[in-house]
């Protein structure tokens, strides 16, 4: 499993552990994008998936992928959309500035550029991402499964079974002026808004973290400052053997075979 139960997990409907050790929820709307972590050279944006529920104020929302910026480099991890779910079938798409990476479907496999590497953590779905001396990031490609869709009321259909991310985090260098969701719990004497007697401590602050795309570091409390020259870069809706469309309003990355 990826690191769920550490904190800078990333899991679930989204269920975050903060670097401060806390747990707490941030629900978002489907098909749009929130900066997860911002800093001077690091931002990491996520692109949500999700299913209305009638009977409640908000949308079950998942990470359907995440955007990494550092320095002047881009990386794209993401879940394929996918009907009926086989474990052995790998779905995770990733992409180094705009370039497939691809890796043999064997634990341990290994792609590197650089300062950054890509492991296979398992034969599919599960892989290992650092660059030395900023982070390391454990994702794993996971279902909602009938069981889970039974208990928490989602709603699934056959036709998707709302492939997503579990993520774990951990970061080398912040500043003490990170932001973001997620990157906020980091900071040195953060102390949390949430309602900690509360069954289900949700993080408000929508409009903060908010981007324009998975793509842009723009939400409103961000700190990147390092160079992107995203015009340049092959985006994944461009990547061969696979058909993408944009989300809403043109927001996010959504794929399939």
């Amino acid at each position: 499993m990826a690191d769920c139960d550490k904190p800078g997990a990333v899991c679930q409907d989204p269920r975050f552990i903060g670097g401060d050790g806390t747990t707490f929820y941030f629900h978002g709307k489907k098909d749009q994008d929130f900066c997860l972590v911002s800093d001077s050279n690091l931002h990491i944006n996520a692109h949500f998936i999700g299913r209305r529920n009638e009977n409640m104020g908000r949308d079950f929302t998942w990470v359907q992928s995440i955007v990494i910026l550092f320095e002047n480099h881009q990386l794209f991890l993401g879940a394929l959309k996918t009907s009926t779910w086989d474990d052995s079938v790998d779905r995770l798409v990733l992409t180094f500035d705009g370039e497939p990476v691809t890796l043999p479907d064997s634990q341990g496999a290994n792609w590197q550029s650089g300062k950054v590497s890509v492991t296979r953590t398992g034969a599919a779905n599960y892989v290992t991402v650092e660059v030395e001396g900023n982070f390391k990031i454990t994702a794993k490609v996971v279902p909602i499964t009938e069981e889970d869709s039974r208990i928490h009321n989602y709603g699934i259909t056959k036709e998707d079974c709302f492939a997503h991310l579990d993520l774990g985090f951990k970061f080398y260098s912040l500043s003490n002026e990170v932001h973001g969701v997620l990157g906020q719990t980091y900071k040195p004497g953060y102390v949390s808004r949430l309602n900690i007697g509360a069954k289900m401590p949700v993080m408000g602050g929508y409009r903060d973290f908010h981007t324009s795309s998975l793509f842009a570091p723009d939400c409103a409390v961000t700190r990147f400052t390092g160079s992107s020259d995203g015009d340049a870069l092959m985006m994944p809706s461009e990547m061969p053997g696979l058909s993408c469309g944009s989300g809403i309003d043109g927001r996010g990355v959504v794929c399939k075979r």
